[in-house]
């Protein structure tokens, strides 16, 4: 899965000479967080809403509604937006870019294609990428069995297994000795049996009756 696959295209943009009363109404009406930094048709920077709140004046603040509207309308964006700033292509993959976030600790990252911003994708695309992949809000069951014995042929066999029900598997994940399988059916009584009889110890069993 690609960055282009889940990111959102055309991004809403700011100016380097608006102000931060500017940014923060256009975060308040579009409902997001932080907003990339264009000049002449080129990134330069991208601010956050924490940046934005960080400089703001703080409610105990002794300064009037006034003097702190001045304050906002006057400070441009161009003195606090990061300028150093991490990007992808649209043909990362999304396990890269989870992996820059992380390391890096940030929520988001441009997409440019070429030097030009053609999307950004935050840490709540990789979370619904990461939900869809294991279909958790699919109808069916999730089992997670026990690998005691990392050997080659384990996948094959219980799918094997799975099969002889006329069962289809849906979605399937691996993370450490533990194997995650989605079946498109709740009725697995039968299967979680024959799991156990040929040696696989199902850990759990959760059905998805929506």
């Amino acid at each position: 899965m690609y960055v282009k696959s889940r990111m959102t295209s055309n991004p809403y943009t700011i100016s380097p000479d608006a102000t931060i009363a500017e940014a923060l109404e256009m975060m308040r009406e579009h409902h997001i967080r932080r907003l990339p930094v264009v000049k002449s048709g080129k990134m330069v920077g991208i601010v956050t809403e924490r940046a934005l709140l960080e400089v703001s004046p703080s409610k105990a603040t002794t300064l009037s509604v006034f003097e702190i509207n001045y304050l906002l309308s006057k400070t441009k964006i161009s003195s606090i937006m990061t300028k150093e700033v991490i990007t992808v292509s649209p043909d990362t993959l999304l396990e890269e870019a989870a992996v820059l976030m992380r390391d890096n600790e940030i929520s988001a990252l441009p997409v440019l294609d070429n030097g030009k911003l053609v999307g950004i994708i935050t840490e709540t695309d990789i979370f619904s990428a990461f939900i869809e992949l294991m279909g958790f809000r699919e109808k069916g069951s999730r089992i997670a069995v026990r690998i005691e014995e990392n050997k080659p042929g384990v996948l094959a066999e219980v799918a094997k297994i799975i099969a002889e029900y006329g069962i289809n598997i849906s979605h399937l994940g691996v993370f450490r000795d533990e194997l995650i399988i989605r079946v498109n059916t709740l009725n697995v009584a039968e299967l979680l049996k024959k799991l156990e009889e040929n040696g696989y110890k199902v850990i759990s069993v959760l059905k998805n009756e929506e």
